[in-house]
């Protein structure tokens, strides 16, 4: 299962975002890694650079891997719509990111892990691929035998859990409904996706 398991501190530095979860070392150090303190003269970035950058923040940011995002990328393109909008929404009906909107693990890297070990449902069916699409009105649910695991209790009771329109949840039998594909202004990421349609379309 090929999946990003480098430095996730030095990731979170170069975007000058938390994109992994809470991150001490980013508060620490609110500069770039490779330099010795915030540097107000550093040289300005070009377009293909700035392009780049935001590609790979939405790479990390849902966990996916260079040749899976450009696949994702070229189905949004085929489709009717807003390229980058249709991108975004591709990326939101992965399964591990809505495991981890549910709010059922506090990070997409322990969503991917639990989906990973079979311990959780779309339907009712076992589903161990995290990279499935859902598609509105799929039911999304924590295995009977899995709901007792403490990263699950632990994720669910800890506080400030966001809730989410396109995604129905019911705590008390731990599962979820994929009611509809979001609308850009319902995604919360800040990803300037216009920027990796233009360095896709070059």
């Amino acid at each position: 299962m090929a999946r990003y398991t480098g430095p996730k501190s030095k990731i979170a530095r170069r975007f000058k975002e938390p994109i992994f979860g809470p991150d001490k070392s980013l508060e620490r150090k609110n500069y770039a890694p490779g330099f010795h303190g915030p540097n107000k003269r550093r040289s300005k970035q070009s377009e293909y650079a700035v392009q780049l950058l935001e590609k790979q923040k939405a790479k990390y940011t849902y966990g996916i891997l260079e040749r899976q995002f450009a696949n994702l990328f070229d189905k949004a393109q085929r489709k009717v719509g807003i390229t980058g909008e249709l991108l975004l929404q591709f990326c939101e009906a992965r399964l591990d990111n809505v495991v981890y909107r549910m709010g059922v693990s506090p990070t997409r890297s322990g969503a991917r892990q639990l989906v990973s070990h079979r311990h959780v449902t779309v339907n009712g069916n076992v589903v161990n691929i995290p990279s499935y699409s859902l598609r509105p009105g799929d039911k999304v649910g924590v295995r009977e035998r899995s709901k007792s695991l403490e990263i699950v209790s632990n994720s669910l009771a800890s506080s400030g859990r966001q809730k989410y329109d396109w995604i129905d949840f019911d705590r008390n039998v731990l599962e979820g409904t994929y009611v509809q594909h979001p609308t850009r202004d319902q995604i919360p990421e800040n990803i300037k996706e216009q920027l990796i349609v233009e360095l896709y379309s070059k």
